[in-house]
């Protein structure tokens, strides 16, 4: 199939005069951008979406609040707000219950196979007249909609991930009604599929543990929303992100983004700036365009033009060589630096505008080259010329419902993860692109993102209109977060190359070349083209795991994607002894690798009731998506701990709870400092690991999972001991035949003599716990309930009769309070 490679500038799909037959009827508009001419320029930065101010510029009435909320019969109706989704709408309204309650996710399914409407009118606040053209925009729809105003059909939306702008220029009233009419998820994926007739597009279905919704791979919607082996089954439908009427003449700003460069042979720094406008005037646009970083005595004007139809500017500004540019570096590296940057654009028609913005000055490469004494390519990043160990975690979406997902709960997730001395996410690709205020964090604390695009475990249909769909949504995204200095790494797909390569599902050898082809035209002749095109400062790779340069020698599709010699390596392994370092590869980079937990009892308490406080209860069996994985959590505590034998069920419970966070912790603990011990030697060919991603950061909800961080923020064991495994000095200790090894590592820039002591310093707002024992205690856990917070450390090793810890509250608490809520665990207390 050929492939059009779009013109610089391109953000929309080009218009579908002819579709698949089962697809819905009628147009969709996307984020529509096409060419623009330009004079000899050079380059501007800064950060995210346009922003505009000044006089005359375009008018921009939000719809953000209150709608109505109707479900396909009408016997449903509601206010719901936007952004939001039906069953955020529908608990807030107190019809239904949490849907996190219990065996709510199966109760409820009924929401998610509806059709749902939403609906409300708006007044037009400005002469609609004297506007060359009018917009509605939607930021994000989820997911399958047909969009009206004033019982005129606008088109339609396919895609959870796109940004769609109709032009209502013709038909906006005074008073206007607007309709976003939705189809079910789950409805619009089997249909998809069963249109699919040339071969079938597998997994069908997900395992029936995870109770979940078929189809998924043929919906541009999150994956795991369909269910996953951590989470729930929700396809939520609703208008998740902003939307909006813009009014504007002449053009109108789209996209402002910049990136970094450095110039080795001129030891300069230059920033890129790339924006992206609507020209609705009929006749060329000239204007001058002024580029202002002060604090690095930066100031350069540049002659534009903008051609009629839709385009980009592209600008390039060296920084004066004279200032001191002070590089963004990952947490534990450095400061996260950045400028601020002012970029006016003074047209001769229309109106100025002038971008604020800061700009971030790093470079990054992956580098893959050959390593004395071992086959095979290296694979580490290397941040502003310094090779750096990437030490972190994998990242899923914070909740089913992303419109509770809010500032506070990002930033409390994610300081977590920097508090535990990490310098990356991998932003897993089942879920979804997040949040701008994600990546603002991540910049501002020094959190590397590997960035997904989102295409998880299964393979994916490649006719045009899907190709379509998906160019559009890459274009997008890529624009939309370029600018931020945190994302390292652009990666195609979540384990697809890995699902052919090891043959997953079953397809005859046969047929393997269609599903080749499929794969390369998805995600090399379209995604990369277009990141490639799009982004010039970060690198690329097709999969993960992927033998990276080697993958791409073989046709993009190795042999063995698990090769310990080439790129990154998944590794689960719960029969193995986990204490057992040897079972463990030693690949070049460890980007998935985990074991399940429970989370505190504390957690499980909110979502449940009594008769479910068992390990063996119903409750307990329908929470657990991973297949057998309540057995293998006891099997591994079981190679070094003894069972819980109480004959008080809910205390049995509980010391079964504390026993799988004690193991989880130790198991990775183990994992991850054989990763880090690793990247200074070659043994047997192998070594030079230089990164450890363990799965998972974050919950989803209150369920027994990989995760380090419990649904709503609470650390549990294994975050504590993440503190310490990852920390920038680190001393490991391990035996092999008898011989006890002790390794020194570092991730620090200078040589450190390694001592040892336990210090704990007294601030403001916090609480001092000063704990005592008779006799060693092994694997103390402190834990206050459902108070939000954390301690200085947990999990520990008492071997004095005196320990100090800190408690640092979240939210406003008291020590009558803390001394009701604190339980204290060890092995000991465990019969």
């Amino acid at each position: 199939m050929a492939v059009r490679r779009p013109r610089r500038g391109a953000a929309a799909p080009p218009s579908r005069s002819s579709r698949r037959p089962c697809r819905l009827p009628g147009g969709r508009a996307g984020a529509a951008m096409g060419r623009a001419a330009l004079l000899p320029l050079l380059l501007v930065a800064a950060a995210g979406r346009a922003g505009v101010s000044a006089a005359g510029g375009p008018e921009v009435r939000s719809l953000r609040g209150s709608w109505w909320l109707a479900n396909g019969n009408g016997s449903v109706v509601l206010r719901g707000e936007v952004p939001g989704c039906v069953h955020t709408a529908l608990h807030r309204r107190g019809l239904i219950q949490d849907p996190y309650y219990r065996f709510n996710d199966v109760t409820y399914r009924w929401i998610s196979l509806d059709n749902w409407t939403y609906s409300r009118t708006f007044k037009t606040r400005f002469d609609d007249r004297k506007w060359q053209k009018v917009n509605l925009v939607f930021e994000g729809v989820d997911t399958v909609a047909q969009i009206l105003i004033n019982n005129i059909t606008l088109g339609r939306t396919d895609n959870m991930f796109n940004r769609y702008s109709f032009d209502i220029t013709s038909v906006i009233k005074e008073v206007n009604f607007v309709e976003v009419r939705f189809l079910s998820a789950v409805s619009y994926a089997a249909e998809q599929s069963r249109c699919h007739k040339a071969y079938s597009i597998p997994p069908a279905c997900p395992p029936p543990v995870q109770k979940g919704e078929c189809h998924a791979n043929f919906i541009r919607k999150e994956q795991c929303s369909f269910s996953w082996d951590w989470g729930p089954s929700f396809p939520t439908q609703g208008i998740w992100k902003d939307v909006r009427i813009e009014a504007y003449n002449h053009y109108h700003l789209i996209y402002f983004s910049l990136t970094s460069f450095f110039e080795k042979s001129a030891q300069q720094w230059s920033l890129e700036i790339e924006s992206i406008f609507d020209v609705v005037s009929s006749k060329p646009i000239a204007g001058l365009v002024t580029v202002n970083i002060p604090k690095l005595q930066t100031q350069q004007t540049f002659s534009v033009k903008l051609q009629p139809g839709e385009g980009s500017i592209v600008l390039l500004v060296n920084i004066n060589k004279s200032s001191t540019v002070e590089a963004w570096w990952p947490n534990g590296h450095g400061k996260q630096t950045g400028y601020n940057m002012t970029t006016t654009f003074i047209m001769e028609a229309g109106y100025q505008i002038e971008k604020s913005s800061k700009a971030y000055f790093r470079t990054v490469e992956l580098v893959q080259e050959p390593i004395p004494g071992s086959p095979g390519l290296s694979f580490y990043f290397r941040i502003n010329g310094r090779p750096i160990f990437i030490k972190g975690s994998n990242w899923i979406p914070a909740d089913s419902f992303q419109d509770r997902v809010t500032y506070d709960t990002l930033w409390l997730l994610l300081k977590s993860a920097a508090d535990a001395n990490m310098n990356a996410l991998r932003v897993w690709g089942g879920g979804v692109y997040e949040q701008d205020e994600f990546y603002d964090i991540c910049d501002e604390i020094g959190i590397m993102i590997w960035q997904d695009f989102m295409f998880a475990c299964a393979l994916y249909p490649t006719d045009q209109y899907y190709l379509e769909s998906v160019r559009a949504e890459v274009s997008h995204q890529v624009r939309r977060l370029k600018s931020h200095p945190s994302i390292i790494l652009w990666s195609g797909n979540n384990e697809n190359e890995a699902a052919i390569a090891s043959n997953w599902f079953s397809i005859p050898y046969a047929d393997r070349e269609v599903y080749i082809k499929d794969y390369v035209m998805l995600y090399v002749k379209n995604i990369r083209e277009i990141v490639l095109t799009e982004d010039k400062s970060r690198p690329f790779i097709a999969s993960s795991p992927t033998n990276g340069l080697e993958s791409v020698k073989e046709g993009w599709l190795s042999q063995n994607p698990y090769d310990t010699h080439y790129g990154d390596t998944h590794f689960y392994d719960y029969s193995n002894d986990c204490w057992n370092w040897t079972v463990y590869p030693k690949t070049r980079f460890a980007s998935e690798y985990g074991f399940q937990s429970w989370p505190s009892f504390s957690t499980i308490e909110k979502v449940s009731s009594t008769e479910d406080w068992s390990y063996t209860s119903n409750f307990s069996l329908h929470r657990q998506h991973h297949e057998n994985g309540n057995d293998q959590m006891l099997q591994q505590i079981g190679h070094h701990f003894k069972l819980p034998q109480s004959t008080d069920p809910i205390k049995k419970f509980k010391d079964t709870i504390y026993l799988t966070q004690v193991m989880q912790a130790q198991c990775i603990k183990t994992e991850t400092e054989f990763y880090r011990f690793s990247q200074s030697e070659i043994i047997r060919g192998e070594g030079h690991t230089m990164g450890a991603l363990y799965w998972q950061l974050n919950d989803i909800w209150q369920a027994p999972s990989w995760a380090s961080l419990e649904y709503g923020g609470k650390w549990k064991l294994l975050h504590y001991f993440a503190q310490n495994f990852f920390a920038p000095l680190l001393p490991v200790a391990y035996e092999d035949k008898g011989v006890l090894y002790i390794y020194g590592v570092s991730d620090l820039h200078v040589d450190h003599k390694l001592t040892l002591r336990a210090s704990v310093s007294q601030q403001d707002d916090i609480y001092i716990f000063v704990l005592q024992t008779t006799a060693i205690a092994p694997f103390v856990s402190l834990d206050v309930g459902s108070i939000k917070g954390r301690f200085s450390d947990n999990g520990f090793l008492m071997t004095e009769q005196k320990k100090v810890v800190v408690f640092y509250p979240w939210e406003p608490t008291g020590v009558e309070e803390l001394e009701k809520s604190l339980t204290l665990t060890s092995l000991v207390d465990v019969v």
